[in-house]
Protein backbone atom coordinates (compact mmCIF):
# COMPACT_ATOMS: atom_id res chain seq x y z
CA UNK A 1 0.00 0.00 0.00
CA UNK A 2 2.89 2.28 0.64
CA UNK A 3 4.17 2.15 -2.84
CA UNK A 4 1.13 3.21 -4.10
CA UNK A 5 0.76 6.36 -2.52
CA UNK A 6 4.41 7.18 -3.53
CA UNK A 7 3.57 6.58 -7.20
CA UNK A 8 0.74 8.90 -7.05
CA UNK A 9 2.60 11.47 -5.04
CA UNK A 10 5.01 11.31 -7.80
CA UNK A 11 2.07 11.98 -10.07
CA UNK A 12 0.92 15.00 -8.13
CA UNK A 13 4.62 16.44 -7.81
CA UNK A 14 4.95 16.76 -12.00
CA UNK A 15 4.28 19.42 -13.76
CA UNK A 16 5.50 19.80 -17.46
CA UNK A 17 6.96 22.24 -18.91
CA UNK A 18 6.36 26.08 -17.63
CA UNK A 19 5.45 28.78 -20.32
CA UNK A 20 8.85 30.04 -20.30
CA UNK A 21 10.22 26.92 -21.36
CA UNK A 22 8.03 26.29 -24.11
CA UNK A 23 9.09 29.99 -25.37
CA UNK A 24 12.47 29.72 -25.04
CA UNK A 25 12.14 26.31 -26.86
CA UNK A 26 10.24 27.86 -30.22
CA UNK A 27 12.45 30.78 -30.01
CA UNK A 28 16.00 28.60 -30.12
CA UNK A 29 14.17 26.69 -33.00
CA UNK A 30 13.06 29.74 -34.98
CA UNK A 31 16.20 31.01 -35.14
CA UNK A 32 18.09 27.76 -36.16
CA UNK A 33 15.40 27.35 -38.66
CA UNK A 34 15.97 31.06 -39.57
CA UNK A 35 20.12 30.26 -39.88
CA UNK A 36 19.51 27.14 -41.72
CA UNK A 37 17.25 28.49 -44.22
CA UNK A 38 20.01 31.48 -45.01
CA UNK A 39 22.47 29.04 -45.51
CA UNK A 40 20.15 27.15 -48.30
CA UNK A 41 19.44 30.12 -49.98
CA UNK A 42 23.37 30.88 -50.27
CA UNK A 43 24.23 27.63 -51.15
CA UNK A 44 21.23 27.81 -54.13
CA UNK A 45 23.04 31.66 -55.46
CA UNK A 46 26.34 30.23 -55.40
CA UNK A 47 24.74 27.80 -57.97
CA UNK A 48 23.26 29.86 -60.02
CA UNK A 49 26.67 32.01 -60.36
CA UNK A 50 28.43 28.73 -60.69
CA UNK A 51 26.05 27.82 -63.69
CA UNK A 52 26.45 31.34 -65.30
CA UNK A 53 29.81 31.05 -65.36
CA UNK A 54 29.82 27.80 -66.19
CA UNK A 55 27.51 28.19 -69.27
CA UNK A 56 30.09 31.48 -70.15
CA UNK A 57 33.00 29.11 -70.32
CA UNK A 58 31.27 26.52 -72.53
CA UNK A 59 30.46 29.36 -75.10
CA UNK A 60 34.04 30.80 -74.97
CA UNK A 61 35.30 27.30 -75.55
CA UNK A 62 33.22 26.99 -78.09
CA UNK A 63 33.87 30.01 -79.85
CA UNK A 64 37.73 30.11 -79.74
CA UNK A 65 37.28 26.12 -81.06
CA UNK A 66 35.24 27.64 -84.14
CA UNK A 67 37.87 30.99 -84.59
CA UNK A 68 41.24 28.48 -84.93
CA UNK A 69 39.11 26.08 -87.03
CA UNK A 70 37.99 28.50 -90.20
CA UNK A 71 39.24 27.77 -93.40
CA UNK A 72 41.16 31.44 -93.33
CA UNK A 73 42.05 33.34 -90.32
CA UNK A 74 41.96 37.20 -90.90
CA UNK A 75 42.66 39.87 -88.32
CA UNK A 76 39.69 42.42 -87.27
CA UNK A 77 36.77 42.37 -84.70
CA UNK A 78 34.22 40.26 -84.64
CA UNK A 79 30.96 39.89 -82.94
CA UNK A 80 27.89 38.20 -81.76
CA UNK A 81 25.81 36.93 -79.69
CA UNK A 82 24.36 33.26 -78.86
CA UNK A 83 20.94 34.17 -78.28
CA UNK A 84 20.56 33.20 -74.92
CA UNK A 85 21.74 36.31 -73.13
CA UNK A 86 25.58 35.85 -73.82
CA UNK A 87 27.29 38.03 -76.09
CA UNK A 88 31.11 37.24 -77.73
CA UNK A 89 33.85 39.67 -79.40
CA UNK A 90 37.04 38.93 -81.14
CA UNK A 91 39.77 40.71 -81.72
CA UNK A 92 42.54 38.67 -84.04
CA UNK A 93 45.41 40.83 -85.02
CA UNK A 94 48.66 39.81 -85.89
CA UNK A 95 51.84 39.52 -83.78
CA UNK A 96 54.83 41.49 -84.92
CA UNK A 97 58.21 39.41 -84.80
CA UNK A 98 60.17 41.92 -83.32
CA UNK A 99 63.27 40.22 -83.34
CA UNK A 100 63.60 39.60 -87.53
CA UNK A 101 65.47 42.04 -89.37
CA UNK A 102 64.78 43.62 -92.49
CA UNK A 103 67.05 41.66 -95.07
CA UNK A 104 66.48 37.77 -92.76
CA UNK A 105 64.41 35.43 -94.59
CA UNK A 106 60.97 35.80 -93.47
CA UNK A 107 59.07 32.51 -92.06
CA UNK A 108 56.50 31.07 -94.04
CA UNK A 109 54.04 31.80 -91.07
CA UNK A 110 52.23 34.80 -89.68
CA UNK A 111 51.72 34.51 -85.84
CA UNK A 112 47.77 35.94 -84.56
CA UNK A 113 47.08 37.04 -81.80
CA UNK A 114 43.28 35.83 -80.49
CA UNK A 115 41.58 37.89 -77.75
CA UNK A 116 38.01 36.47 -77.15
CA UNK A 117 35.54 37.82 -74.57
CA UNK A 118 32.40 36.46 -73.80
CA UNK A 119 29.80 39.23 -71.44
CA UNK A 120 26.37 38.36 -69.63
CA UNK A 121 24.33 40.35 -67.48
CA UNK A 122 23.73 38.59 -63.68
CA UNK A 123 21.03 40.89 -61.85
CA UNK A 124 22.27 43.96 -62.72
CA UNK A 125 26.10 43.57 -63.38
CA UNK A 126 27.76 42.31 -66.84
CA UNK A 127 30.19 39.59 -65.80
CA UNK A 128 32.79 38.63 -68.41
CA UNK A 129 35.08 35.47 -69.46
CA UNK A 130 38.14 36.07 -71.31
CA UNK A 131 40.13 33.65 -73.12
CA UNK A 132 43.62 34.98 -75.36
CA UNK A 133 45.81 32.52 -77.62
CA UNK A 134 48.24 32.59 -80.55
CA UNK A 135 47.85 30.77 -83.62
CA UNK A 136 50.37 30.39 -86.45
CA UNK A 137 48.85 30.69 -90.19
CA UNK A 138 50.11 31.14 -93.30
CA UNK A 139 52.03 34.38 -94.53
CA UNK A 140 49.82 36.55 -96.35
CA UNK A 141 51.05 39.46 -97.80
CA UNK A 142 48.57 42.42 -96.44
CA UNK A 143 49.01 45.96 -98.35
CA UNK A 144 49.28 48.90 -96.49
CA UNK A 145 46.62 51.10 -96.42
CA UNK A 146 47.87 54.96 -96.87
CA UNK A 147 46.52 57.42 -94.31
Amino acid sequence: MNRHRHFFRQIEDARGFTLIETLVAVMILAISLVVVMQLFSGGLKANRISNDYLYGIFHASEKMEELLLAPELLPGSFSGDFGDGYQWEAVIDFIEDEEAEEGAQKLPVSTMGIHLEVRWMSGLREKRYALSTTALTERKEIAETAD
